[in-house]
């Protein structure tokens, strides 16, 4: 075991996958002789050259272009989009081409391709560079989309999606580069405890509430959750990891022993992924249910000025005025979370 920064591990896990597989290749906008914004590829194109670390222009519709062309081939291209708002221009390759090919073909090509997007906010940058565009990928069938939450799953995970014969829409909580973490590198593939990449992992058991969180919110529900202990409540915190597809089985486990679910996310509310897991288990579990699903999200608007972005983002108390809504336990936000 040695401690990382999530940054480390994922650049250790693309060292990883490079080293085991030469068809693997990374592309994107400075992330060869930069390193990458954020340095998540640092180093890399310096130990495997150029021709597998590729600087490509400024032009993501390009980009996926010619990574899904180079995964019809046989390669395993790993792209970077910069940052999450980014991603747009290459929004008609992923849904119209990366998404279909598969189905198209009556299964005869694969496109084992892995789309890395930095996401979520709180880092003090304005529209464009702090947004939470996952269920745009959710509601797209034909892509598996999964959210890292720590270091552990960061350096496992991003090997599993790589060596994924499915695309995978990988996304990385970008505040959450600076957060350290034991990773044992020993575990790649088969990911820790056995997790693949379509299930989501209980992180502390619990009895009253089940809280559902992934990418940036997992570290601030485990806050609640230890916080919500302390008032008597006992709250299951799990990490969902796979947005696409949902681990029902676990959510519905648990849902079946609490009575109770959160779902909390940066994304906004309406048409959120809270909304379709709120749906779903209301379908599975509506009469194990003590109270309606309570979703603790971002606001219906656009992503604001960064002086403002910690009103937006649910915090702790937020995500604890939640579990009091769930428990029958209003307080003073809850107008606000209703809208008013």
């Amino acid at each position: 075991m040695s401690e990382m920064t999530f940054a480390k591990a994922l650049n250790a896990g693309l060292r990883q996958a490079m080293e085991r597989d030469s068809k693997v290749v990374l592309m994107g906008e400075d992330i060869g002789r930069l390193g990458g914004v954020f340095r998540i590829t640092d180093g890399l194109q310096k130990d495997f050259g150029a021709h597998r670390v590729i600087d490509t222009p400024l032009a993501e519709s390009g980009i996926m272009g010619t990574a899904i062309g180079m995964a019809y081939r046989g390669y395993r291209p790993v792209v970077e989009i910069q940052f999450d708002g980014f991603v747009y221009p290459a929004f008609d390759q992923i849904v119209s081409q990366v998404a279909k090919l598969h189905f198209r073909t009556l299964g005869r090509v694969k496109v084992p391709l892995t789309i890395r997007i930095p996401f979520g906010g709180g880092i003090g940058s304005p529209e464009h560079h702090s947004e939470s565009p996952e269920a745009y990928f959710v509601h797209t069938s034909g892509l598996r989309v999964v959210a890292v939450s720590n270091p552990q799953d960061a350096y496992s995970m991003i090997q599993q999606a790589i060596a994924c014969d499915d695309p995978v829409v990988f996304f990385e909580p970008k505040r959450r580069y600076h957060d350290k973490g034991e990773v044992d590198e020993a575990v790649g593939l088969d990911g820790l405890g056995g997790l693949d990449l379509s299930r989501a992992r209980v992180l502390t058991e619990g009895t009253d509430v089940t809280l559902v969180a992934y990418g940036p919110l997992v570290k601030t529900c485990l806050d609640a959750a230890t916080a919500a202990s302390d008032e008597g409540i006992s709250v299951e915190a799990i990490d969902l990891r796979s947005l696409s597809p949902i681990d029902y089985a676990t959510l519905e486990a648990s849902v079946r022993k609490t009575g109770r679910l959160v779902v909390a996310h940066e994304a906004s509310q309406t048409a959120g992924l809270g909304a379709e897991i709120a749906a779903s288990i209301t379908e599975r579990c509506f009469y194990f249910l003590e109270h309606a699903p309570v979703r603790v999200t971002g606001f219906d608007v656009p992503y604001p000025h960064s002086k403002l972005e910690f009103d937006h983002l649910p915090d702790l108390d937020r995500i604890l005025d939640g579990v009091d809504r769930a428990m029958g336990r209003p307080n003073s936000l809850s107008g606000i979370e209703e809208g008013e």
